[in-house]
């Protein structure tokens, strides 16, 4: 190859000098790394107190599945969930009527609160600037704040009275108004998650507001309905205020929707306040039992869940 003449000489890659980097633009070099460096330090720190705040919530829940584990597992056995409570000074005895009692206790709040919650989680998603919604919904909210004491004696002053007596509807009456404010919300969330181009397609076709409402938006929010029904079921379960007040408790075989009936959270309660130590065993093992109804409505719920964003199935 030859030159121009009176042209400079040509020069390779490799002979080309790189620019040197300015005083200007280390410092600002120097800057960018001290502020990634100092990021990667606060991600940390965060990080690990996330970590730290996620122990520590789940860190009661631990302790107490321990504590009962260690407690009340020695007093379960099958005499536990098929004998009566034994009388003062006889070891052994169960709570099979406390936990039929419980499940019954639970499926009439259910049937109470379940139709009410639901219907009215409905009308408030699909009437949600009508003043009666307004009201609802903002009572439906105090009515979830209101202690479990006060629903009991409610409900012992209007329906254990006027009875002359405790009973299990009255029990059922107070857990279900419990669950109504629960249920209630969220229905109204879960319907409210609906697209609007469902409702329009249905009523584009010819269909009625209402046949729209209970055939496709009702059943396209099922799944997030039937987890937040499951959730307040969870939170009567375990409930004992009311009970005191209206069911009363039985020591005897009964399921009499119009007499005094045990439950759970009442044995637990007697027995632990008692002086036997026999008893106080069998509290431990009734809190268990307990927790571990809840933890399997809880596990319900977490699968309803999952089916809900599609994480269940195909």
């Amino acid at each position: 190859m030859t030159s121009v003449p009176g042209s400079a000489p040509p020069t390779s890659p490799a002979g080309r000098h790189k620019p040197h980097a300015t005083r200007s633009q280390r410092a600002a070099a120097e800057r960018t790394m001290r502020t990634l460096r100092r990021r990667r330090l606060i991600n940390r720190v965060m990080v690990g107190v996330m970590y730290l705040a996620a122990l520590l919530a789940i860190l009661p829940l631990i302790l107490i599945l321990f504590h009962l584990v260690r407690e009340g597992a020695s007093s379960l056995s099958l005499d536990f969930f098929i004998r009566m409570p034994a009388p003062v000074g006889e070891a052994g005895g169960g709570m099979a009527n406390a936990i039929v009692g419980t499940l019954v206790l639970v499926g009439l709040a259910s049937a109470i609160g379940l139709p009410v919650g639901i219907g009215a989680g409905l009308y408030l998603a699909e009437h949600r600037r009508s003043r009666l919604a307004l009201v609802t919904r903002f009572l439906s909210d105090v009515l979830n704040g209101l202690p479990s004491i006060v629903m009991g004696i409610f409900a012992w002053q209007f329906l254990v009275r006027p009875m002359g007596g405790f009973s299990a509807y009255s029990a059922g009456v107070a857990l279900g108004a419990m669950m109504i404010p629960l249920v209630t919300r969220s229905t109204e969330e879960m319907i409210r998650l609906v697209p609007v181009s469902l409702r329009e397609a249905a009523l584009a076709l010819g269909f009625s507001r209402a046949r729209t409402s209970l055939t496709i938006v009702l059943r396209t929010a099922l799944p997030g309905i039937v987890t937040g029904s499951l959730v307040a079921v969870a939170r009567i379960a375990g409930e004992t205020a009311p009970l005191l007040f209206t069911a009363f408790g039985n020591q005897f075989w009964s399921i009499a929707l119009d007499e005094p009936i045990d439950a759970l959270p009442l044995r637990i309660f007697y027995y632990a306040t008692s002086p036997y130590d026999d008893w106080r065993a069998l509290a431990w093992a009734g809190a268990l039992v307990l927790i571990g109804i809840v933890l399997v409505i809880s596990i319900i719920a977490r699968y309803a869940t999952r089916a809900r964003h599609g994480l269940g199935g195909d």
